[in-house]
């Protein structure tokens, strides 16, 4: 059994989780709590294996109880919040803070909503269930030049030819923190434009932006379609959209269907990016669960471009990562805070 405790101040929110993990036989909800600080008393005695937290709550909110959890007793935490603006940039703290991914709050006599939200939350509760959480290290400063221990790597990196032109990130649960580490490093001189495809829940892609935006020195915003990729600029699909490219090089939002289960799914832009780029394409793919990607990235290499997938030992999830170089997609495997320093070697 995965045992889960829920901490909200509403009894409304706490039956409508409880109706929905009852769907599941392999979950039992052993505890429940109205505030971070009963809930840190609960932990020793119910002994979870995850715990899903609200963000706004009295006497302790879900971004302090967060910190409190991961300094006295680290376990995976489902951050249950609701999506608006201001809302959806704090979840990313709390991500920040140690919390490993998101889930949209449930309202109250959505039945539609209800069946489609609970097999998403039984997931994610099922994926965070095999995590071993660890102090995730803040991110590292680097220079142009500290590379060491990624495969095939020396001790100097020659700038292929031609010049990489486009930078393609794909990741799913654990990717912001991921890409928090790798991102925040970029210069805002950055030369070339970034493509990040991030699955996510529906509702956080703006708070996404606006933490992102807030941390790092590059621009970060939402593609928008017929606009071409700018240099400095961070885009990401908008929700429920495929992020293309046309045959003039320009954004294009497709309403098709999910690919290895997900709109936007990060083989179809990977896909589409190398057919435009070719070998001037760069590609990296990080923590996540599943399969979304993999091809994607042996597109990128089959084209000639460079191809980086993220280490088993810095992944929160080695799905993807792992999927890509069973597939030999991955031209290099390298942990987390050397994807950054590749990144810069390869380009600047």
């Amino acid at each position: 059994m995965i045992k889960v405790l829920l901490v909200d101040d509403s009894p409304v929110a706490l039956t409508i989780l409880k109706r929905m993990l009852s769907k599941s036989p392999e979950i039992e909800v052993v505890g429940t709590a109205e505030n971070g600080r009963d809930a840190l008393r609960l932990i020793p005695q119910v002994r979870p294996d995850v715990v899903c937290t609200d963000l706004h709550m009295p006497v302790m909110d879900g971004l302090e109880f967060t910190k409190e959890v991961m300094a006295k007793h680290p376990l995976p935490i489902l951050l249950v919040s609701v999506s608006g603006r201001q809302d959806s940039l704090n979840a990313f703290k709390v991500l920040e803070a140690g919390a490993i991914d998101l889930f949209l709050k449930p309202k109250a006599g959505f039945d539609l909503n209800f069946e489609r939200l609970t097999p998403e939350l039984i997931m994610k509760i099922r994926i965070l269930s095999g995590i071993h959480v660890f102090s995730r290290p803040k991110p590292v400063s680097v220079s142009v030049g500290r590379i060491s221990g990624a495969k095939g790597i020396g001790s100097k990196i020659h700038i292929p030819e031609p010049k990489i032109r486009i930078i393609v990130i794909g990741a799913s649960t654990g990717g912001p923190q991921a890409l928090q580490t790798i991102l925040t490093n970029l210069p805002s001189y950055f030369p070339l434009p970034i493509i990040c495809i991030q699955h996510i829940s529906e509702g956080f892609l703006q708070g996404l932006i606006d933490w992102l935006s807030s941390l790092c020195k590059m621009k970060v915003e939402i593609a928008q379609a017929g606009a071409i990729p700018q240099a400095g600029t961070i885009y990401f699909p908008q929700e429920e959209t495929h992020l293309k490219i046309d045959g003039a090089g320009r954004f294009v939002l497709s309403p098709a269907p999910p690919f290895d289960g997900h709109r936007p799914s990060v083989t179809v832009t990977m896909r589409d990016i190398a057919g435009y780029y070719g070998n001037s394409t760069f590609g990296v793919l990080l923590t996540g669960m599943g399969k979304d990607g993999a091809e994607g990235l042996l597109a990128i290499k089959k084209a000639g471009g460079i191809t980086i997938a993220q280490d088993e030992t810095s992944s929160i999830v080695f799905g993807m990562p792992k999927q890509a170089i069973e597939l030999d997609a991955a031209g290099y495997i390298a942990p987390l805070d050397e994807i950054g320093p590749m990144i810069l070697n390869f380009v600047l």
